[in-house]
């Protein structure tokens, strides 16, 4: 139950989150489609080859593809003025949780297939923000996840904890993302950025 609550969390949030920024990059409506699904699904099927899961094994979600294209398709067909001011105010609200959790997800899948602690943060860190990354790479953007506020940080405290068998249980998992979230949420609010240097 935990697993496909986190699957259906990040899959909408991602989905959603990859139709906008196509949006506003104006695509055409077989763009934004191709853009919210690479987003949603880009950073588990990164992780499946990493860690030796069959990449074919993304076909088999196709409950989850159904519900990644509407609500892609709802998000392009609704009227923007109705919804964009909720979204600039909220928006990075749904990525931070689609950020927990995939990256929660991403490492108990690592853990259940025999990864080690690195493959467990590795796991977490590209399912959480794989899909941003590829997002942001088709879009012709600089990848939010290495310039802007801290971001693949947290998923990977996230892996961290799970790999060390610190989270066990739907309560635990439960308050990990939730604890994800409100860092995500921190660092915008606050700007917290890690140490950069320019040339």
């Amino acid at each position: 139950m935990t697993w496909d609550v986190l699957n259906i969390i990040g899959t909408l949030a991602f989905a959603v989150s990859g139709a906008i920024v196509a949006m506003d990059e104006d695509f055409d409506i077989f763009g934004v489609m191709i853009l919210g699904f690479t987003t949603a699904f880009g950073g588990g099927t990164i992780r499946n080859l990493l860690i030796g899961i069959p990449v074919e094994n993304i076909w088999t979600q196709s409950n989850l593809f159904v519900l990644a294209f509407t609500a892609i398709l709802v998000v392009f067909l609704f009227p923007t003025h109705w919804w964009m001011s909720y979204w600039h105010r909220w928006g990075i609200f749904f990525d931070a949780i689609g950020l927990a959790a995939f990256a929660i997800q991403g490492a108990l899948m690592a853990v259940y297939s025999g990864a080690s602690l690195a493959g467990a943060i590795v796991a977490a860190t590209l399912t959480g923000a794989g899909g941003g990354m590829i997002r942001d790479v088709f879009a012709g953007r600089k990848p939010m996840i290495f310039r802007d506020e801290i971001y693949a940080l947290w998923a990977a405290l996230g892996g961290l904890l799970i790999g060390l068998g610190l989270v066990k249980g739907a309560w635990l998992t439960g308050a990990l993302l939730v604890v994800i979230v409100l860092l995500r949420m921190l660092s915008v609010h606050y700007k917290w950025q890690l140490p950069k240097r320019s040339l």
